[in-house]
């Protein structure tokens, strides 16, 4: 492994039978996503224009255009974020995503990690007074802590930029303790379609916040990034009806979750109760690699600071895709299948 801040869970998922490291919906896309990607091949001989993407999100929040900035997904916004400025002291708060830490380290920056103890909820009085960017996510990968939206805003003060990576916000139902729609200054939300939606292959998301930040970070993107696909995705994903989808969905995840932590439970598995499209869990030292041999792909969870080998991060699936990895893990711990147990 090159660089463990840049190992991601597509890796480990090539070649098993089962995948459980991507956390990617698993359902067929709507029909008018599919039709808006189609339809966006006739727009491919022209340079791509994403404003009608931008206007299109800073309808669905309720914010002036000025403050969105679409984007080649979330990681094009890490990148910006990384080379905006000459950060003095920008601030990681682990175990979470670790793309935006290996972006400012590759822009040059000295990176302080602040690592939570378990459960890994935020302390705002952890973070440096001196931070001058500071990211988090909320619901946190891996962990799928959902942070009170009042305690990120206690992150904010004069100087200070804090960014919240929200690309799993649309799991919550409701989005209940988003920021996407908050107005304040040196504050950035950041938003990926790639997961919900199933399209990880059209890189799509979007930057909202402070107008000023975010017009530094549009003088720093490279011409024509976002694809005529990914814009009309981003426009797509954020209309009246894509709402209903996203909850709809929000609400199966929830479910389908649900079952994965009973089952966890079961086994006698100790793992944090999530509220995102995948759960952490205290499988124990070797497990991950048993697994991998049987064919069952989760995420390895070493590779994210504060955590060890003890822990993988497990997808959520439809709960007789999950049973299969349930009864892999009851073998392995030589633990009897209860009979039953619903994939209903």
């Amino acid at each position: 492994m090159r660089d463990p801040l840049r190992h991601h869970g597509d890796v480990e998922a090539r070649d098993a039978a089962l995948d459980f490291a991507v956390n990617v919906y698993d359902g067929p896309r709507p029909p008018w996503l599919d039709d808006a990607l189609r339809g966006s091949l006739d727009q491919v001989g022209r340079y791509p224009d994403p404003t009608r993407a931008q206007q299109a999100v800073a309808t669905h929040h309720g914010r002036p255009v000025e403050g969105v900035l679409v984007t080649a997904g979330a990681a094009e916004a890490f990148t910006l974020i990384a080379r905006l400025r000459p950060w003095r002291m920008p601030v990681v708060v682990h175990p979470q995503f670790t793309e935006p830490h290996a972006a400012l380290e590759q822009a040059g920056h000295h990176v302080t990690s602040v690592v939570l103890p378990e459960p890994f909820t935020l302390d705002p009085a952890a973070v440096p007074d001196d931070a001058d960017l500071v990211v988090i996510g909320n619901p946190t990968n891996p962990t799928g802590v959902l942070h009170p939206a009042d305690e990120i805003r206690a992150l904010l003060r004069p100087g200070r930029v804090v960014v919240v990576d929200e690309a799993f916000m649309d799991c919550v139902p409701g989005e209940v303790e988003s920021l996407a729609g908050s107005r304040a200054p040196g504050l950035l939300v950041i938003r990926s379609l790639t997961k919900h939606w199933g399209i990880p292959g059209v890189r799509a998301g979007y930057v909202v916040g402070d107008a000023v930040v975010v017009a530094g970070l549009a003088l720093n993107q490279t011409p024509w990034s976002v694809g005529a696909t990914a814009a009309a995705a981003v426009v797509a994903c954020t209309t009246p009806e894509a709402a209903g989808e996203a909850r709809r969905r929000a609400e199966e995840i929830r479910d389908w979750r649900d079952h994965l932590e009973k089952g966890l439970t079961d086994l006698g598995i100790p793992h944090l109760s999530a509220t995102a499209s995948f759960v952490l869990a205290r499988v124990g030292e070797g497990v991950h690699d048993a697994l991998r041999a049987a064919g069952i792909a989760v995420r390895r969870a070493d590779t994210f600071p504060g955590l060890d080998g003890s822990w993988v991060r497990v997808a959520v699936r439809p709960p007789a895709t999950t049973d299969l990895l349930l009864d892999a893990l009851a073998a392995l711990y030589g633990v009897e299948v209860s009979t039953s147990r619903s994939s209903a």
